[in-house]
């Protein structure tokens, strides 16, 4: 039987040449008893690492395409030329084939949300609220705004039980004492239309009392008085 110690802090090491021939040898025994499954489970674990690494390279190959295509069109954006933001002109790609096409880069994903407002503004509002759902963003503002859209859409289809949902979250997410106002006079107004009047006093009451220097107080106060002179209280 081979000789252990133990150390200070309670364990047992192994302290002879001999034992520590015995471990090796028991890790050789076992390895030749499931090296099909060990060497299944390693060449799995390579393959993915691979396939990853070989996705990253493809991706940032694209990111640099992608960009060069999206700073193009961003300036039909800006001047508002929707159509061709959307579709392209002159041999370049619009925001819907960057977006669709460079799946997985930066610029596909800005360009689902420049799409998303593009296709708000021509009405298209289910085809608006597709392309805001799949972008994304760390930018704490955007973020936001990007569910504000989602739920003016949604209002703009008349559906305002939906709009709620995302003038909620909008709200909610990292309050600020710029916009965050704003996604409540919002999501009071849906609230209104749902005819959840309580909810809708306690909306614009939020505003009054966690944004009092906001420019949206005035009218946050007037509806709220309308809504309690309805609701009798």
């Amino acid at each position: 039987m081979s000789k252990k110690d133990t150390d200070e802090s309670g364990f047992e090491i192994i302290e002879t040449p001999e034992a520590l021939a015995g471990q090796i040898s028991k890790a050789e025994v076992f390895f030749l008893k499931n090296r099909k499954v060990l060497l299944g489970i390693g060449g799995a674990v390579l393959l993915a690492v691979v396939a990853f690494a070989g996705y990253r390279f493809y991706i940032d190959g694209q990111e640099g395409a992608a960009q060069a295509a999206l700073s193009g069109v961003v300036y039909d954006f800006e001047a508002d030329s929707l159509q061709k933001a959307l579709n392209g002109s002159g041999g370049n790609e619009g925001l819907l084939a960057i977006a669709d096409g460079y799946k997985g880069t930066d610029a596909s994903n800005l360009a689902h949300f420049y799409a998303g407002v593009a296709l708000l503004k021509q009405g298209k509002f289910d085809d608006a609220i597709s392309h805001l759902q799949s972008f994304s963003s760390s930018d704490l503002l955007v973020h936001a705004r990007a569910q504000s859209l989602i739920g003016d859409a949604y209002m703009e289809k008349n559906q305002p039980q939906e709009a709620i949902s995302y003038y909620q979250k909008s709200a909610d997410y990292e309050k600020n004492e710029y916009f965050t106002p704003v996604y409540l006079m919002k999501l009071a107004l849906a609230q209104e239309k749902t005819n959840q009047i309580s909810d809708a006093i306690n909306t614009y009451k939020r505003v009054i009392d966690e944004f009092p220097l906001s420019s949206e107080v005035v009218n946050a106060k007037k509806f709220m008085g309308l809504l309690e002179g309805q609701a009798g209280k």
